[in-house]
Protein backbone atom coordinates (compact mmCIF):
# COMPACT_ATOMS: atom_id res chain seq x y z
CA UNK A 1 0.00 0.00 0.00
CA UNK A 2 1.04 3.59 -0.61
CA UNK A 3 2.00 5.72 2.34
CA UNK A 4 -0.58 8.28 3.40
CA UNK A 5 1.63 11.23 2.41
CA UNK A 6 2.08 9.72 -1.10
CA UNK A 7 -1.67 9.28 -1.47
CA UNK A 8 -2.34 12.87 -0.41
CA UNK A 9 0.36 14.16 -2.77
CA UNK A 10 -1.12 12.16 -5.67
CA UNK A 11 -4.55 13.58 -4.95
CA UNK A 12 -3.15 17.14 -4.92
CA UNK A 13 -1.23 16.52 -8.17
CA UNK A 14 -4.32 15.08 -9.87
CA UNK A 15 -6.47 18.01 -8.80
CA UNK A 16 -3.78 20.53 -9.82
CA UNK A 17 -3.85 19.10 -13.36
CA UNK A 18 -7.35 20.57 -13.70
CA UNK A 19 -5.59 23.96 -14.05
CA UNK A 20 -4.44 22.93 -17.55
CA UNK A 21 -8.07 23.26 -18.70
CA UNK A 22 -8.08 26.95 -17.84
CA UNK A 23 -4.57 28.03 -18.80
CA UNK A 24 -2.57 27.94 -22.04
CA UNK A 25 -0.31 24.90 -22.31
CA UNK A 26 2.27 26.20 -24.80
CA UNK A 27 3.41 29.61 -26.02
CA UNK A 28 4.96 30.39 -29.40
CA UNK A 29 6.21 33.93 -29.97
CA UNK A 30 7.91 35.63 -32.90
CA UNK A 31 10.19 38.65 -32.99
CA UNK A 32 11.04 40.61 -36.14
CA UNK A 33 12.11 44.17 -37.00
CA UNK A 34 8.75 44.88 -38.66
CA UNK A 35 6.90 43.69 -35.51
CA UNK A 36 8.69 45.40 -32.60
CA UNK A 37 5.82 44.51 -30.26
CA UNK A 38 6.20 40.86 -31.27
CA UNK A 39 3.67 38.29 -32.43
CA UNK A 40 2.60 35.11 -30.79
CA UNK A 41 -0.06 32.61 -30.05
CA UNK A 42 -0.93 30.30 -27.21
CA UNK A 43 -1.89 26.66 -27.51
CA UNK A 44 -4.59 25.52 -25.11
CA UNK A 45 -5.96 21.99 -24.72
CA UNK A 46 -8.86 22.67 -27.07
CA UNK A 47 -8.07 25.87 -28.98
CA UNK A 48 -5.48 28.55 -29.77
CA UNK A 49 -5.45 32.25 -28.96
CA UNK A 50 -3.31 35.25 -29.80
CA UNK A 51 -2.07 36.60 -33.14
CA UNK A 52 -2.99 33.49 -35.12
CA UNK A 53 -4.61 35.39 -38.02
CA UNK A 54 -1.54 37.62 -38.46
CA UNK A 55 0.80 34.61 -38.28
CA UNK A 56 -1.33 32.77 -40.86
CA UNK A 57 -1.26 35.82 -43.12
CA UNK A 58 2.54 36.08 -42.97
CA UNK A 59 3.05 32.34 -43.41
CA UNK A 60 0.91 32.38 -46.56
CA UNK A 61 3.66 34.29 -48.39
CA UNK A 62 6.25 31.57 -47.75
CA UNK A 63 3.84 28.73 -48.55
CA UNK A 64 3.04 27.42 -45.10
CA UNK A 65 -0.35 25.89 -44.45
CA UNK A 66 -2.91 27.86 -42.50
CA UNK A 67 -3.13 26.88 -38.84
CA UNK A 68 -6.75 25.86 -38.25
CA UNK A 69 -7.18 24.75 -34.61
CA UNK A 70 -10.67 23.34 -35.24
CA UNK A 71 -9.28 20.84 -37.73
CA UNK A 72 -6.71 19.39 -35.29
CA UNK A 73 -7.77 16.04 -33.86
CA UNK A 74 -5.48 16.61 -30.87
CA UNK A 75 -7.54 19.58 -29.72
CA UNK A 76 -10.68 17.46 -29.75
CA UNK A 77 -9.07 14.53 -27.92
CA UNK A 78 -6.74 16.18 -25.38
CA UNK A 79 -9.44 17.45 -22.98
CA UNK A 80 -10.74 13.87 -22.65
CA UNK A 81 -7.26 12.37 -22.31
CA UNK A 82 -6.37 14.82 -19.54
CA UNK A 83 -9.70 14.05 -17.86
CA UNK A 84 -8.84 10.35 -17.92
CA UNK A 85 -5.41 11.11 -16.44
CA UNK A 86 -6.98 13.19 -13.64
CA UNK A 87 -9.69 10.64 -12.81
CA UNK A 88 -7.24 7.74 -12.86
CA UNK A 89 -4.83 9.72 -10.62
CA UNK A 90 -7.61 10.34 -8.10
CA UNK A 91 -8.51 6.64 -8.28
CA UNK A 92 -4.90 5.64 -7.57
CA UNK A 93 -4.84 8.01 -4.60
CA UNK A 94 -8.04 6.55 -3.15
CA UNK A 95 -7.12 2.89 -3.86
CA UNK A 96 -3.60 3.37 -2.52
CA UNK A 97 -2.13 0.46 -4.48
CA UNK A 98 1.49 0.66 -5.63
CA UNK A 99 0.78 -1.31 -8.81
CA UNK A 100 -1.85 1.24 -9.77
CA UNK A 101 0.64 4.05 -9.11
CA UNK A 102 3.23 2.49 -11.41
CA UNK A 103 0.68 1.91 -14.19
CA UNK A 104 -0.58 5.50 -13.81
CA UNK A 105 2.97 6.84 -13.89
CA UNK A 106 3.71 4.91 -17.09
CA UNK A 107 0.44 6.25 -18.58
CA UNK A 108 1.46 9.80 -17.60
CA UNK A 109 4.96 9.33 -19.07
CA UNK A 110 3.65 7.84 -22.33
CA UNK A 111 1.18 10.73 -22.70
CA UNK A 112 4.03 13.22 -22.30
CA UNK A 113 6.20 11.41 -24.86
CA UNK A 114 3.29 11.03 -27.31
CA UNK A 115 2.33 14.70 -26.88
CA UNK A 116 5.89 15.90 -27.51
CA UNK A 117 6.31 13.60 -30.53
CA UNK A 118 2.97 14.67 -32.00
CA UNK A 119 3.81 18.36 -31.51
CA UNK A 120 7.21 17.87 -33.18
CA UNK A 121 5.54 16.01 -36.10
CA UNK A 122 3.00 18.83 -36.51
CA UNK A 123 5.78 21.45 -36.50
CA UNK A 124 7.83 19.41 -38.97
CA UNK A 125 4.96 19.10 -41.45
CA UNK A 126 3.99 22.74 -40.90
CA UNK A 127 7.53 23.93 -41.64
CA UNK A 128 8.46 21.53 -44.45
CA UNK A 129 5.28 20.95 -46.47
CA UNK A 130 5.36 24.26 -48.37
CA UNK A 131 3.26 25.39 -51.29
CA UNK A 132 5.55 25.42 -54.36
CA UNK A 133 3.59 28.35 -55.81
CA UNK A 134 4.26 30.60 -52.77
CA UNK A 135 5.20 34.24 -53.42
CA UNK A 136 8.46 33.96 -51.48
CA UNK A 137 10.72 30.96 -52.06
CA UNK A 138 14.13 30.47 -50.46
CA UNK A 139 15.79 27.36 -51.94
CA UNK A 140 16.56 24.76 -49.28
CA UNK A 141 14.85 26.77 -46.53
CA UNK A 142 12.43 25.11 -44.13
CA UNK A 143 10.43 26.91 -41.48
CA UNK A 144 10.00 24.38 -38.69
CA UNK A 145 9.62 26.25 -35.39
CA UNK A 146 11.59 24.92 -32.43
CA UNK A 147 9.93 22.29 -30.27
CA UNK A 148 11.50 23.92 -27.24
CA UNK A 149 13.76 26.94 -27.26
CA UNK A 150 14.65 29.63 -29.80
CA UNK A 151 15.37 29.46 -33.52
CA UNK A 152 15.97 32.07 -36.24
CA UNK A 153 13.83 31.69 -39.36
CA UNK A 154 14.75 34.31 -41.98
CA UNK A 155 14.27 37.66 -40.21
CA UNK A 156 12.07 36.16 -37.47
CA UNK A 157 13.22 34.75 -34.17
CA UNK A 158 10.79 32.08 -32.95
CA UNK A 159 10.48 31.12 -29.30
CA UNK A 160 8.63 28.01 -28.12
CA UNK A 161 8.16 27.34 -24.41
CA UNK A 162 5.61 25.87 -22.04
CA UNK A 163 2.95 28.27 -20.77
CA UNK A 164 1.30 28.13 -17.34
CA UNK A 165 -0.78 25.02 -18.07
CA UNK A 166 2.26 23.29 -19.54
CA UNK A 167 4.27 24.00 -16.40
CA UNK A 168 1.47 22.48 -14.31
CA UNK A 169 1.56 19.31 -16.44
CA UNK A 170 5.37 19.10 -16.34
CA UNK A 171 5.51 19.71 -12.59
CA UNK A 172 2.75 17.14 -12.05
CA UNK A 173 4.66 14.55 -14.06
CA UNK A 174 7.93 15.21 -12.22
CA UNK A 175 6.27 15.06 -8.79
CA UNK A 176 4.40 11.87 -9.72
CA UNK A 177 7.69 10.32 -10.87
CA UNK A 178 9.35 11.28 -7.58
CA UNK A 179 6.50 9.68 -5.62
CA UNK A 180 6.85 6.52 -7.74
CA UNK A 181 10.61 6.37 -7.06
CA UNK A 182 10.02 7.02 -3.35
CA UNK A 183 7.45 4.21 -3.12
CA UNK A 184 9.59 1.83 -5.16
CA UNK A 185 12.63 2.47 -2.95
CA UNK A 186 10.48 2.02 0.15
CA UNK A 187 9.43 -1.37 -1.20
CA UNK A 188 13.08 -2.37 -1.67
CA UNK A 189 14.30 -1.04 1.71
CA UNK A 190 11.30 -0.49 3.97
CA UNK A 191 13.41 -0.29 7.11
CA UNK A 192 15.40 2.69 5.72
CA UNK A 193 12.41 4.81 4.85
CA UNK A 194 10.48 7.02 7.25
Amino acid sequence: MLRKNSRIALLIISLALIGAYFLPVWDISLEAPQYPEGLGFQIWLSHMSGDLNTVNGLNHYIGMKKIVPGSMVEMKVMPFVLGLLIISGITVSVAGRKKFLYVWMIFFLLLGIAGGADFWKWEYEYGHDLDPTAAIKVPGMTYQPPLLGTKTLLNFTAHSYPAEGGYILIAGGILAALISVYEFRRKLKPECMI
